[in-house]
């Protein structure tokens, strides 16, 4: 309800209001109006305004993020998506903007956070990913008028070109970093050999469950990829990167022979431990109770078996891009390789991976050379 003063400036209208944002009460008042009847039509259109959601013309930057990630993301986007939001949300755009109101986002002064961000050094995508949650955000706000417009429209974001390094294990090494690997403990020589071989991601591998695998027709589905930070079972696995990351890969004979005595070895430690296997999760790659490997056990003894095998440090991560290098040297074509891997475009995967390899160059060569032989020559 509003409650109406005069002053020597005119009628003043004041009236107390539940923020739809903070769900805090605030207070309205506007003075300066030549009549009390002006005063109230003003405070009726205020009212109408904010039941329509149109009137915070001093919401902060916060609380609009906080409620456009609550209400527009919480449920409509991909678990993966969603938490890199709250994180470019949380990491990058509140350290920059602080509690700047909403209004007070400028074009100029958006260019500059763009290019504070580009200064440290990250990847072009990783700039655009940041940039794309600020201006989602905020063309949602210009659709629900709370600004009247998007000042992320128009931004330059200015990234010096540098060369990506991959990181693998050359193929001489594989076998020495296996045999090292088998020796420190056959859990994770079969999870690391499984990586090598299938180019997944991590998670994707230690979400595995047995029925994604077709040993018979050697193929294994990928759908589901393991939180390693969940706090509990019903939390545990969630979906895979992208969408473009479920999909059904071919297998080798070789790696599907490790897979069936994998299986056979684990029905053994069924019976051996009983009620303490945790059947439920029916895991594939996991440990020998049956339950999920940490990602600090993965990320410790990958460390070490490196370390034994005389190998320069690199993380698991190397291990997919392993798997796309011996590919690639096998005579694979580049969108066997997106497929087998799951990359968004083929585009990502030849800018990613089509230099890297002076086996590769190489073999072009030789290719070359034997094809024109003759044709070229006098």
């Amino acid at each position: 309800m509003a409650s109406f003063k005069k002053h020597a400036t005119g009628w003043e209208y004041r009236l107390r209001f539940k923020d739809p944002f903070t769900q805090t009460f605030r207070e309205k008042s506007q003075r300066g109006y030549e009549t009390k009847k002006e005063a109230q039509l003003a405070a009726a259109e205020f009212e109408r305004s904010l039941s329509s959601g149109y009137e915070q013309s001093d919401l902060s930057l916060k609380d609009y993020l906080n409620f456009w990630i609550d209400q527009y993301k919480k449920g409509s986007v991909r678990k993966n998506t969603l938490l890199l939001h709250q994180n470019n949300i949380k990491n990058h755009i509140l350290p920059y903007f602080r509690n700047i109101l909403l209004r007070d986002v400028k074009p100029i002064m958006y260019q500059n956070f763009i290019n504070s961000i580009s200064e440290k050094g990250p990847s072009r995508r990783t700039v655009e990913l940041i940039h794309a949650t600020m201006h989602n955000a905020l063309q949602k706000a210009v659709i629900i008028g709370k600004i009247e417009k998007n000042p992320c429209i128009g931004v330059e974001i200015k990234i010096k070109r540098k060369k990506r390094e991959v990181h693998f294990i050359d193929s001489s090494d594989i076998s020495r970093f296996l045999q090292n690997a088998y020796e420190y403990g056959y859990i994770y020589w079969i999870f690391f050999k499984v990586l090598i071989e299938t180019g997944m991601r991590k998670g994707e591998a230690a979400a595995l469950k047995w029925p994604d695998i077709d040993l018979e027709n050697q193929l294994i589905t990928i759908d589901e990829t393991l939180d390693f930070t969940a706090k509990d079972k019903e939390g545990l696995f969630g979906e895979t990167k992208t969408i473009k990351s479920e999909r059904t890969i071919k297998i080798s004979q070789s790696l599907a022979n490790d897979l069936k005595y994998h299986q056979e070895w684990q029905k053994q430690n069924k019976g051996v431990l009983g009620e303490r296997y945790h059947l439920d999760l029916d895991l594939v790659l996991c440990r020998e109770d049956g339950n999920y490997m940490p990602k600090s056990s993965l990320f410790n003894a990958f460390s070490r078996i490196l370390d034994r095998s005389d190998l320069p440090s690199l993380p698991i991560h190397s291990l997919r891009h392993t798997c796309a290098v011996l590919l690639l040297e096998a005579g694979a074509d580049m969108k066997f390789v997106q497929e087998q891997l799951g990359h968004g475009s083929i585009q990502i995967t030849s800018d990613v991976y089509a230099h890297i390899s002076s086996k590769i160059q190489k073999n072009n060569m030789d290719k070359f050379e034997v094809f024109t032989k003759g044709i070229l020559q006098d």
